[in-house]
């Protein structure tokens, strides 16, 4: 059972002195397309931000802004401008003590964009986590029970067909991973999703909508929670629409958890959710809610209300997924974590070594200084579109 004791948070590692900032954008395929209710991904548009101390020591954040504002406002394309214009030369106004919690006073007054901030932020914990010669995740929650090994499903997109599906299912079923989460929309959901479940009755089952669906589909997404025995529902409506979520975590009860991510961008929402009773349990994506700072404490707060959180993935290099894996073996971090093996996404990840689903459908947290992985060079510029480096102290 969860404490009810405050947490203390992250702390402020500071005194770190910048050099500069390198910007790597790359384009790497996908294994196999990657489709939602936004639409389909045959490649995945990636920034990677190397953060350098003048005594040589490198810090890596990346983005999961997509190429375009679907999924949210921000793209690659925002995110290049706002780093430009706005968030080096607040990093730069902190580069003789720099700190995470530093940065993100200096970019306050930058309203939104926490997926450009949040690959910064991120950046600079993985460099203090090196610099103080110690695993991030030590770092983020020093006081605390860590895992070294975190539980993790696989998310599936949208199938052709149901026969399709279970074809996909079978497959990453046989590499190991007990959670399935399957795609869903209009149109695209009751067939499919009781197709899986007559292939796997006994496998935990979760559905994402991604916002697809409106209140006329409240009976209907009832109806499939009860006949396919769902675990988790997660984000059915406008991320908004708060209340709306609040209604079909009544009609379900406790047998099915409803779940927000896109719903919960700050403590504000997160309070919201929580007063509404809209909330069964809470994806916590760094890379979309301003950095490890913010994810700690949706963390905290939800732990203190006993709702159950797990880590998010958007599609990231061997970079980002090692990040998120050091935030999901904090201990309130109780369901299974979108992070996926390597082999998943990529043919090859651009990181050393590379992270292998392990018996029980785990992964391991990586241990060493910082992420605890590093950028394969030779990958990092086969898939390179750009790269710039900026001065910074």
């Amino acid at each position: 059972m969860p404490s009810r004791a405050k947490p203390k948070g992250p702390p402020n590692p500071g005194g770190l002195r910048l050099r500069r900032a390198v910007l790597e954008e790359l384009e790497i395929p996908l294994v196999r397309p990657f489709t939602t209710s936004f639409g389909t991904e045959k490649a995945r548009r990636v920034l990677l931000l190397t953060l350098e101390e003048r005594g040589g020591e490198q810090g890596y954040g990346e983005c999961v802004a997509g190429r375009d504002p679907l999924y949210s406002y921000e793209s690659v394309g925002t995110v290049r401008e706002v780093l430009f214009r706005y968030l080096r030369p607040a990093l730069a106004s902190t580069s003789e003590a720099a700190s995470p919690q530093a940065f993100l006073a200096a970019a306050s007054r930058v309203r939104g964009h926490p997926m450009a901030k949040a690959m910064v932020e991120m950046a600079l914990w993985d460099l203090a986590a090196r610099h103080a010669h110690l695993p991030l995740q030590r770092l983020l929650a020093p006081d605390r029970a860590l895992r070294d090994r975190v539980e993790v499903g696989v998310s599936v997109g949208l199938a052709p067909t149901p026969e399709e599906l279970v074809r996909q299912l079978e497959c990453y079923a046989a590499q190991g991973y007990g959670r399935l989460k399957l795609k869903v929309e209009p149109g695209r959901d009751r067939p499919f999703v009781l197709a899986a479940r007559r292939a796997f009755p006994g496998a935990r089952i979760w559905v994402d909508a991604n916002q697809a669906y409106g209140g006329r589909d409240l009976p209907a997404l009832r109806r499939l929670a009860r006949e396919a025995k769902l675990e988790v529902v997660e984000q059915p409506f406008e991320e908004e629409d708060v209340l709306l979520h609040a209604r079909l975590a009544r009609a379900l009860g406790r047998k099915t958890l409803v779940c927000l991510d896109e719903s919960v961008r700050s403590m504000g929402s997160l309070e919201l959710a929580l007063r509404e009773g809209a909330l069964g349990c809470l994806n916590i994506k760094p890379g979309r809610v301003g950095g490890f700072t913010s994810a700690v404490a949706l963390h905290d707060r939800a732990e203190r209300a006993r709702v159950p959180v797990w880590c998010g993935g958007m599609l990231e290099t061997g970079i980002g997924r090692a990040h998120n894996l050091h935030l999901a073996s904090l201990p309130n971090f109780r369901l299974p974590a979108d992070l996926s093996a390597s082999d998943r996404y990529w043919k090859q990840d651009v990181v050393e070594p590379s992270l292998r689903l392990e018996r029980g459908s785990v992964l391991r947290v990586p241990k060493g200084p910082g992420i605890g992985v590093e950028p394969e060079e030779r990958q990092v510029r086969r898939y390179r579109v750009s790269k710039q480096v900026l001065p910074i102290g």
